[in-house]
């Protein structure tokens, strides 16, 4: 395979940064991921030449700055194989494009005894919002659980899939189990009971190609700290149709056409949804970041993620007293394991007295941990700028951690 890891790895500075004893080892790309060069040099250069506001300047500064944005929501129209620019929403992460379907598709959509259908294994940010909506609305929430390998019942989503059933939020990647959902057939059982289908893809988006018409997803949410670009920024996909049926999440600067005491006429899309000095330079950075992993290609990530998972999935599975949570055969390179014995917020801590880091704690997955009857789990979440000589580190500091803990 034509991938230079060494060359890939030379693209990102934290990577050879010394922290307490040596070379940091970064395994926490869950969480988030870091950033190459072409994503820093970007971000400092569109502040230190063109910053100034979006829309409606007329000046050089504001125009350059107009142009780089909505070359941006081009970038991700594509990448994503959307249909149209103007079904890409700027938004300040998956959080907050969850949250925005939750009240504007929720205000139209949803009435009293209508369904929303979730699963087990969501992140905080996948349950929440529809709480929410469900109390607001008198809707009711249901759930798709879990087994012990940490997939889905599938076969009981026929049962739970009824007429009532207006919304089905499911993550594309569990961020806890690693766990590969196969999204395209739920949506297909989805759209035959008449519901629409959101999918939580913070998990998915940097792992693997992400084609929502052939998804035919109704919405995609994902961020962008999550695929090699900067906080605060993140995108909603939402089918066009559906986008213009919805209210407006926000109101402020530049989702409007006219303003009167009277009357507000609201912007045409994409605008509506992208209320007040957005991210625009987070925008340039998330437009850099996605063509960083298309030079390298989506495709060959994905290939070496998953023989790099493999081998630290085998490497670690093999340790006395190691249990790992997520067995799924259609896994990411997520792995979530405990240490019998010894709390996961200590071997953490130790871990990074290794310099490397790991998550620990519940992931914002406490549904799975009940399930399973823990409290957290140790997390090593691979990138494609991981190496297997780095996971051999893993694996000896997790001996070393048990040699310390007796």
């Amino acid at each position: 395979m034509d991938f230079d890891i060494n060359k890939i790895r030379e693209d990102f500075p934290i990577l050879k940064q010394n922290l307490y004893s040596g070379q940091l080892v970064y395994f926490d790309n869950g969480a988030t991921t870091q950033k190459p060069n072409s994503v820093i040099n970007i971000i400092n250069e569109y502040y230190s030449k063109y910053n100034s506001n979006i829309h409606r300047g007329v000046h050089y500064l504001s125009e350059k700055m107009t142009q780089a944005y909505e070359t941006a929501r081009k970038t991700v129209k594509t990448f994503i194989n959307a249909n149209s620019d103007t079904e890409i929403i700027f938004t300040s992460g998956t959080t907050e494009s969850i949250n925005l379907v939750a009240f504007s598709f929720g205000e139209i959509f949803i009435n009293e005894g209508d369904e929303i259908l979730i699963s087990e294994m969501e992140h905080h940010s996948n349950i929440v919002p529809w709480q929410m909506l469900c109390e607001r609305k008198k809707a009711k929430l249901k759930v798709i659980k879990l087994n012990h390998f940490g997939e889905l019942l599938l076969g009981e989503l026929d049962e739970l899939l009824t007429d009532k059933t207006k919304l089905v939020a499911i993550t594309h990647v569990s961020n806890t189990l690693g766990t590969i959902n196969p999204i395209k057939d739920i949506i297909k059982k989805a759209h035959a009971k008449g519901a629409y289908v959101l999918i939580d893809g913070a998990q998915g988006i940097q792992h693997q190609k992400v084609d929502v018409k052939d998804l035919d997803c109704d919405f995609y949410a994902f961020s962008g700290h999550k695929i090699y670009g900067p906080t605060g920024i993140g995108i909603l996909y939402g089918k066009e149709e559906l986008l213009n049926k919805m209210p407006p999440y926000k109101g402020g600067g530049d989702m409007i056409k006219s303003v009167t005491i009277e009357k507000t006429v609201y912007n045409e899309l994409p605008f509506k949804f992208e209320a007040g000095t957005s991210n625009f330079v987070g925008a340039v950075g998330l437009d850099h970041a996605i063509r960083y992993v298309q030079n390298i290609g989506i495709d060959k990530i994905a290939e070496y993620e998953s023989d790099l998972a493999t081998y630290a999935t085998d490497a670690i599975s093999r340790i006395e007293g190691v249990k790992i949570f997520g067995q799924s055969p259609n896994k990411s390179s997520i792995i979530s394991f405990n240490i019998e014995n010894i709390h996961h917020f200590d071997a953490g801590m130790v871990l990074d007295k290794m310099n490397i880091a790991v998550r620990t704690g519940t992931h914002c997955t406490e549904p799975i941990m009940k399930f399973f009857g823990i409290d957290g789990t140790i997390r090593a979440s691979l990138s494609f700028y991981n190496t297997k000589q780095e996971v051999d580190k893993l694996v000896e500091g997790i001996k070393k951690v048990k040699e310390l803990f007796g």
